[in-house]
């Protein structure tokens, strides 16, 4: 008996492997065949903001169960809802994704990157390091209050438009339509494309 439990220890093939366990690695088997498709707006007017958009796509990257797949070119943006001139411009961009994470857990983990980011965010419209939002989760139509998807306000914003259409010009925003006819409709005054800047997709 002693010789059978040290057998046991020392050699997993004996030990029973527990049926949750089985059963984590059949649904993790079966969502990763079924990835779904994200789109992710960034924006950043403080600090070094080049790198720290860079810096949120790497970590997007680097959360299990997430892939980017493209990423948009930078536009510079006026602040919304504030006097001209009283914060710097933003930088902006739209990140593709394919994940196998449920919206929820996409959401904790943009508020965790905002979080590894965030230096001031004391006011509504005030200057901010990161903003990670979701703009899209395949075709969910949500009026979660905690996730309303998609974004309520992304078909109202040339800054995230134009880069999800340069990076996406086929895309559909849910319930909404063709983002190239919502971005035809907009002014894009105060979003100027940065042509000299340029993010990397992560290897």
């Amino acid at each position: 008996m002693t010789a059978f439990s040290t057998k046991g220890h020392s050699d997993p093939t004996v030990q029973p492997v527990p049926a949750s366990v089985t059963e984590q690695v059949d649904a993790a088997d079966t969502t990763l065949q079924n990835p779904k498709r994200a789109v992710i707006s960034l924006g950043s007017n403080l600090g070094n903001r080049l790198e720290t958009l860079q810096g949120a796509i790497d970590a997007l990257e680097d959360t299990p169960g997430v892939r980017v797949k493209a990423v948009s070119p930078v536009y510079e943006t006026e602040p919304w809802g504030v006097e001209p001139g009283s914060q710097p411009t933003y930088f902006n961009a739209v990140v593709v994704l394919k994940t196998t994470l449920p919206p929820s857990s996409l959401l904790e983990r943009a508020h965790a990157i905002e979080e590894a980011f965030h230096r001031v965010r004391d006011e509504r419209w005030g200057p901010r390091t990161i903003d990670v939002d979701i703009v899209a989760y395949a075709d969910a139509v949500s009026d979660d209050p905690v996730l309303t998807l998609p974004h309520p306000r992304a078909h109202e914003r040339a800054f995230v438009l134009a880069p999800w259409h340069d990076v996406d010009p086929e895309a559909q925003l849910p319930g909404r339509g063709p983002v190239a006819q919502l971005l035809a409709a907009l002014t894009r005054d105060g979003v100027t494309s940065r042509a000299d800047l340029e993010l990397r997709l992560p290897e």
